[in-house]
C-alpha cells in the first residue's frame, strides 16, 4: 500500500471513529516516517470540499489541522457540486468527483459508470482538445442537474 493511501486510511478511520480528525502535521509525519509536505499532499488531494470535507487549521505551537466530513442530503450535495464545477472540468477531477459520489451512495454504480463514460477523453475525442474540459463540464452539470 502506498504511503498516501495509508495516510488517507488513517485519517478516514479517525473521522469515522470521532466524527472528525484533528491532527498535528509534524507528529503525523513522524508517525509515518515521511515529510510534512506528504501530509499536505494527502489533505489537498483527498480531503477537498468537492469530496465532502472541510479543513480548518490553527497555526502556532498548539496548532492543528481538523478535517470534518460534511453531512448533507443528496440534493444539497449535488447542487454544491454543480456550483463548484465552473466552466471547465478536467478528466482526472471528474473521475474523482464521480467515484466520491458513488462511494457516498449519492449515485448508483451504474450511474457512475455512465457518467464516467460520457465524460471520458475517449468519448470526447471528436471535440478539439482545447474544448474538451468545457464540454465535459457542461455534460456533468447537466447530468447532475437531472439527478437533483
Amino acid at each position: 500500500m502506498r504511503l498516501s493511501d495509508m495516510l488517507t486510511q488513517y485519517i478516514m478511520e479517525m473521522i469515522e471513529a470521532e466524527g472528525n480528525a484533528e491532527i498535528k502535521r509534524n507528529e503525523l509525519a513522524d508517525r509515518f516516517g515521511c515529510v510534512p509536505s506528504q501530509i499536505n499532499y494527502v489533505l489537498t488531494s483527498r480531503f477537498t470540499p468537492e469530496q465532502g470535507y472541510i479543513i480548518e487549521s490553527r497555526r502556532g505551537g498548539g496548532g492543528y489541522i481538523r478535517i470534518t466530513r460534511v453531512v448533507s442530503d443528496k440534493a444539497t450535495t449535488l447542487m454544491h457540486l454543480i456550483n463548484s464545477i465552473g466552466a471547465e472540468l478536467d478528466n482526472i477531477t471528474s473521475e474523482v468527483m464521480i467515484k466520491n459520489l458513488c462511494a457516498r451512495s449519492i449515485i448508483s454504480s451504474e450511474a457512475a459508470r455512465l457518467m464516467l463514460t460520457a465524460g471520458a477523453d475517449r468519448t470526447l475525442q471528436a471535440v478539439i482538445p482545447a474544448q474538451r474540459d468545457k464540454v465535459r463540464a457542461s455534460i456533468y452539470k447537466n447530468m447532475l442537474l437531472a439527478l437533483v
